[in-house]
């Protein structure tokens, strides 16, 4: 592939970068028409410019005012989707069943209650031995998540002598936590509640108490069924809110995969759906490009302390908020956080930003919003999912068989990795970026057709942690 043929520069197809001119020593390198770096010695025109001769320009926190530069997109009528109407409202993708263990020790039997309806256990390490923030954080994430349209119904499994206790835990749900009834496996609602907050369908099952803890889940597994909707209707796409995530990446993933994504992203906005994009670290050298679209001066001041506050974080262990790009990454021809970052933000398209959400909060606005997680694949996907994604659309240019508890779909960077792995991938963006084609297939996997994690089974969740264990 030539780039850029009137340079007269051969470009190989392997996703690295080759120098389009002669670049002196501590000259900035620039790609998408920005810095990614600078020159730690000089590169001649043509020569590779990875990581023996290109280093970040990156630092700590840094000052940013407000210079708003966005446009509005051309509102477009929505097409509708097939997806699940409940009783109070909300609008689910899929019908699973979820079963919450509240703590660690009853993920095993969260898995076998699972196994037996069909549906998805959500198992994690946590819950008990957690103090202060990490406790709530724990908390407030497996409360959002009960929450989620996706889930037809829930069933909470508690064991019964850890920190989340199911009491505390129905609490933060909406329900009064002194009104358990173990027969019934319910909570009463608390009067200070709008009904639609603690309408859904949701069990409780406290490990301990029951002779037969798994016999009597099935009960409670069977009423969540019987209770869930019954079928699809259609319902605009406008209801449609779509998680943004990038996994390993490769030299092609700025320039195919997560342009596409991009594109949809202001496709679905445009038509009054909503988009969530994440992984605060992978905004870091780009952030300015999302400062400049932020809806007003509210929306930026959250967008800047949500940048100084993960670089804070970064700050508070002594590690440098630039280190980022894994072997995987500079393998694929990454080099610098910038690089990454650039790269990684395309997925927001051009579409003002609309709100910025932190860790754990639901999706109030339309259009696009920042919400604030960490890159890693596994912890970001979970916190679009708990945030309100029905989906995820994920790029890679490495590949994984990685899925989150909604449906992921993996968009492949580059047709290698397409073909090599078509039992991972459910997109080629090199081969196919026609953004109304794709829109058609995040549409046809909003109505049912299941994403290549979910023919696996490759479901799951992982939670933020940054405190000490008990």
């Amino acid at each position: 592939m030539v780039i850029h043929p009137s340079d007269n520069v051969e470009v190989r197809e392997d996703g690295h970068k080759y120098a389009l001119r002669d670049i002196a020593a501590g000259e900035d390198v620039v790609k998408y028409g920005m810095p990614i770096g600078h020159a730690t010695k000089a590169i001649a025109k043509g020569e590779h410019v990875h990581v023996d001769n290109l280093a970040t320009n990156l630092g700590e926190v840094l000052e940013y005012s407000y210079e708003p530069e966005f446009a509005d997109l051309k509102r477009v009528e929505p097409p509708t989707m097939k997806a699940y109407r409940h009783a109070d409202g909300r609008v689910g993708v899929r019908n699973d069943i979820w079963v919450v263990p509240l703590v660690g020790c009853v993920n095993r039997l969260a898995e076998r209650l699972a196994l037996s309806c069909g549906g998805v256990a959500l198992t994690h390490p946590y819950g008990c031995s957690q103090l202060g923030q990490d406790h709530e954080t724990t908390a407030n994430l497996l409360a959002r998540l009960c929450r989620h349209p996706n889930a037809g119904g829930v069933l909470v499994v508690s064991l019964g002598c850890e920190n989340n206790t199911l009491e505390s835990f129905a609490a933060r749900l909406g329900f009064d936590p002194k009104s358990f009834d173990s027969a019934s496996g319910t909570f009463a609602r608390t009067t200070n509640h709008e009904p639609r907050t603690t309408s859904f369908n949701i069990r409780f099952m406290r490990a301990q108490d029951p002779g037969d803890e798994y016999e009597r889940g099935l009960e409670l597994v069977k009423e969540l069924d019987a209770a869930r909707p019954k079928e699809r209707v259609e319902v605009p796409v406008s209801e449609l809110v779509v998680g943004l995530k990038c996994g390993g990446s490769d030299g092609f993933s700025g320039l195919t995969a997560n342009p596409l994504v991009g594109r949809f992203s202001d496709w679905l906005a445009a038509r009054g759906g909503s988009t969530l994009l994440t992984e605060v670290p992978e905004m870091f050298g780009a952030e300015t490009l999302l400062m400049k679209r932020c809806r007003t001066r509210e929306v930026f001041d959250r967008c800047v302390r949500m940048i100084d506050d993960f670089k804070g974080y970064y700050a508070a262990h002594n590690q440098p908020c630039y280190e980022n790009p894994s072997p995987g990454n500079k393998a694929g021809g990454i080099t610098t956080l910038e690089d990454k970052s650039l790269g990684c933000v395309q997925k927001g398209g051009s579409a003002p930003v609309e709100d910025v959400l932190g860790y754990g909060e639901a999706v109030r606005r339309r259009g696009l919003t920042l919400v604030t997680g960490p890159g890693n694949d596994l912890v970001a996907s979970t916190v679009l999912a708990a945030a309100g994604a029905h989906l995820i659309l994920f790029t890679t240019g490495r590949g994984t068989p990685f899925g989150c508890v909604v449906p992921t779909l993996k968009i492949a960077s580059n047709d290698a990795l397409a073909a090599a792995k078509p039992n991972w991938i459910d997109w080629n963006a090199m081969s196919a970026p026609d953004v109304d084609a794709f829109a058609r297939k995040v549409v046809a996997v909003a109505s049912g057709e299941p994403a290549k994690n979910e023919l696996a089974g490759d479901r799951g969740i992982a939670i933020f942690k940054d405190g000490v264990t008990l």
